[in-house]
């Protein structure tokens, strides 16, 4: 089955997916019969592009590569914009994938409801839209008979939703712990090894782990809005921002990873959702964990996240929490469960 894609937004996620999609493209075909064509990309930055038959992977990524501008790619039409692109564009499905806005969701949840309202899949590593207005979304997608995945919104590539969903179907999950953001995860380790915070906030920087203003990430509301992910689509919450209390590592001093480590014990950013009094409550902050806890040995810039379900216990998954290629691996992965279930669809 071949399925046409528009890419809305091309950072690093986007050129990442790129090159896997160009890398993989014989053993998707041979292996799971997927093939693709990259049809539009729409990019504030960059500028927009458009071919109805097809862009070359390879292609996309020399102009990117270049420093050039989408619009040099020679034969396509160019000049719409990222609304223009999803109404026009003959696209499958639209991979959004701009800027996370946390307060708004905004331009992203704008981007997915004109998709599906258009009838086309949609496939997001954007957190805002989830965070902020995920049963409104689901709703939208189900009305208009088509799907929204957002595999990559929470632990980058690692499977996190679908082992909860398929892995951990028939049981209940209790309560959610974990280390989400793997810039916080990275300065603490850099620290651990004698950094100071600014020095290691200044490496995961040059490192691409950590935007140029790392607010959202080193204040904790990163890890805040994922728990609003997982507590509204897991643990069938509603829950909002403000009701999660929010602490970060911002200024985080040396003094603390030392008296850690004279303890035997290692500090992390921990998010985590518990069931009280038939609610739920999510909070985010530093903790200082012992060894027995496995989530103390989680280094740079991994991610995991402990399930506290009825029948098994606690489930711990370990997996990459960032990285361009790690979270253009969660849209292949959920392009190849779209893929299954049109084809399923198709056949019966």
């Amino acid at each position: 089955m071949n399925l046409t894609l528009a890419f809305i937004g091309y950072g690093n996620v986007g050129q990442g997916l790129t090159e896997i999609l160009k890398d993989k493209k014989e053993l998707l075909e041979h292996r799971y019969n997927f093939s693709f064509k990259i049809v539009a990309i729409a990019d504030k930055a960059m500028g927009s592009v458009f071919h109805e038959k097809g862009l070359d992977p390879g292609q996309l990524l020399d102009i990117v590569r270049n420093k050039s501008k989408l619009t040099s790619y020679p034969g396509a039409a160019t000049g719409w914009n990222s609304y223009q692109t999803i109404e026009n564009c003959n696209a499958d499905v639209i991979i959004e994938i701009t800027p996370t806005d946390i307060n708004s969701g905004e331009p992203a949840t704008s981007h997915i409801k004109n998709a599906l309202n258009a009838g086309r899949h949609v496939i997001t590593t954007n957190k805002g839209p989830s965070a902020l207005h995920h049963k409104e979304i689901v709703n939208l997608a189900a009305e208009n008979s088509v799907h929204y995945f957002y595999e990559g919104t929470v632990m980058s590539g690692t499977p996190l939703f679908k082992t909860a969903e398929e892995g951990l179907a028939g049981t209940e999950i209790l309560g959610i712990r974990g280390i989400f953001n793997g810039t916080t995860n990275f300065i603490l380790s850099s620290m651990e090894n004698g950094m100071s915070y600014q020095d290691a906030l200044q490496r995961a920087q040059q490192l691409g782990y950590a935007e140029s203003d790392p607010a959202a990430d080193v204040e904790g509301w990163d890890v805040a809005a994922k728990l609003l992910i997982l507590a509204n689509v897991m643990m069938g919450s509603s829950l909002r921002l403000e009701d999660i209390s929010v602490t970060g590592i911002k200024d985080f001093k040396e003094t603390y990873i030392v008296e850690a480590k004279d303890e035997g014990r290692r500090w992390k950013l921990i998010g985590e959702i518990s069931r009280h009094n038939g609610g739920l409550v999510a909070s985010v902050s530093p903790q200082k964990l012992d060894t027995k806890d496995p989530l103390n040995h989680i280094l740079y810039t991994d991610n995991a996240v402990t399930f506290q379900t009825d029948i098994m216990g606690p489930v711990t998954l370990i997996g990459a929490g960032a990285g361009r290629k790690e979270t253009g691996f969660s849209i292949l992965s959920d392009l190849l469960e779209m893929h299954r279930l049109t084809e399923t669809h198709k056949n019966n």
